[in-house]
């Protein structure tokens, strides 16, 4: 009769995944048994085969580089260990049987919030029960670190790379935090900082939590598919793995290391419209282009959405979604999808609140209205302001900013500006195309002019932009 029910549950888990997908599970439980040992081959005839923590870490070893960091391997272990089979005592064994690997996988990849918890919980400790706040935060942070290693690993970054992106260890520790700031007690309060690490947290919370934070199950779904290199090049029904990292155009052979890391690029990519989450394309960088607002207007107008990133003196770094593409005229523009966000010291995005419509807002060479660009707030007070007088910005938010609730984003209210990016986001507007491509020379007539005032009208060529041909850039 157990065997009956055992099989049953086996089963059902096992329907859910596509013949393909089964083969690639029954291949990788057979290669992972198969290393195990020579003591339980012997009396294989009597045993099932199963799978050891020390099979799993040495299909990680095999290779030069761990596709998997260690800890995530262990915890892996503990997760499939943890599934309890009818008439057997769960947890005793040190060996994985099919029917618990099977079981694991189906819970993970194919579960809801509510299936996955139990091995969660077991994978954050091995001894389960209510969970401090510290046990979920090293395991969060395991878990990005992990994503990030194996997505460079199996060379799926899309054109970022480790070495042209900022290092990632801070960015990790701020993804975790922002992750963990939506864990709330029964009571709705959520606690913080040292507060949050001492915490019991029971299972019923951090299920809520796994629900309502997805990036959990997808970081997950990455670990198994590409650490342990099973189901990853079927066709999933989810795009949440799919954009999980835009494709990078227009930073290869340049020398420049992006100011965003990994971590929050998955994170803000995560906040864009979902039909912009496919590509970003480098449009304006300081260290490539110079330090001046003409420049910055030439290279961003009419260029469609875009991020705008920027690196202050004291090392803050911050910025904010533009839905539309920029203009140089006197009104704000955009719509509520546009919002600010910031990358360090901590990692966070700010939605708009519905208190006004002060989107963006981008002016050059007037003489009545602020010349600059600003999103949020209003003039003078922007929630993000760098003046056309380059390199000086501000961030006034006290308390907050009333367009996106955001708080002050730089680390004085009054900042000196050390780097700046522009990335375009999804694909580029038809007016962008190559006969549309504008440079400022062509849209203010007034730079032109002065320019030729000053005898200088054929090298303002120079100025524009080569035609970028990275399409091959992943």
């Amino acid at each position: 009769k157990m065997g009956n029910a055992e099989s049953n549950a086996y089963q059902n888990h096992l329907s859910r995944f596509l013949p393909e997908e089964q083969s690639d599970i029954d291949g990788l439980f057979d290669t992972l048994s198969g290393s195990s040992g020579s003591s339980g081959a012997k009396n294989a005839k009597a045993a099932k085969k199963t799978v050891t923590l020390a099979a799993l870490q040495a299909r990680q070893s095999a290779h030069t580089r761990e596709p998997l960091p260690e800890p995530m391997t262990a915890r892996l272990y503990n997760g499939m260990k943890s599934i309890d089979l009818p008439g057997k005592s769960a947890g005793l064994s040190e060996q994985i049987a099919k029917e618990q690997f099977v079981i694991f996988m189906s819970n993970l990849l194919k579960g809801n919030a509510d299936e996955k918890i139990s091995i969660i919980m077991r994978m954050i400790a091995k001894t389960g029960g209510p969970l401090k706040g510290k046990q979920i935060q090293e395991f969060t942070e395991d878990l990005i670190t992990s994503v990030v290693h194996v997505l460079s690993y199996r060379k799926e970054l899309k054109g970022w790379s480790l070495e042209n992106t900022r290092d990632s260890s801070s960015g990790v520790k701020a993804l975790a935090s922002e992750l963990l700031s939506e864990l709330k007690l029964p009571d709705g309060t959520k606690p913080v900082g040292s507060q949050l690490l001492e915490t019991s947290f029971d299972q019923s919370v951090i299920e809520d939590w796994v629900y309502r934070v997805p990036q959990i199950s997808v970081f997950l779904s990455v670990v198994i598919r590409q650490g342990l290199h099973v189901l990853h090049s079927l066709p999933d029904q989810t795009n949440d793995i799919l954009n999980l990292v835009p494709h990078c155009k227009g930073i290869k052979g340049r020398g420049v290391v992006s100011l965003f890391d990994i971590p929050a690029i998955i994170y803000i990519n995560s906040h864009l419209p979902a039909e912009m989450q496919h590509k970003w394309q480098l449009l304006f960088s300081s260290r490539l282009h110079g330090e001046s607002f003409s420049q910055l207007c030439a290279h961003i107008v009419n260029k469609g959405p875009c991020i705008v990133i920027i690196r202050d003196l004291d090392g803050f770094l911050f910025g904010g979604f533009a839905s539309h593409s920029w203009e140089v005229k006197p009104q704000f523009q955009g719509d509520n999808r546009c919002f600010l966000f910031s990358v360090f010291p901590t990692l966070a995005v700010y939605t708009y609140t519905g208190y006004n419509d002060h989107y963006m807002y981008l002016n050059h060479g007037q003489q009545t209205m602020p010349n600059g660009l600003g999103m949020g707030g209003q003039h003078g007070y922007f929630g993000l302001w760098i003046d056309s007088d380059y390199g000086k910005g501000h961030s006034k938010a006290k308390p907050r900013c009333t367009t996106y609730n955001s708080p002050q984003l730089s680390a004085k209210e009054d900042f000196t500006l050390d780097a700046m990016e522009v990335w375009a986001v999804g694909d580029a507007p038809e007016s962008a195309g190559r006969k549309g491509k504008k440079s400022i020379l062509d849209v203010d007539p007034q730079a032109q002019a002065l320019l030729e005032m000053a005898g200088k009208s054929r090298q303002s060529e120079g100025l524009r932009e080569p035609v970028e041909e990275d399409e091959g850039d992943d």
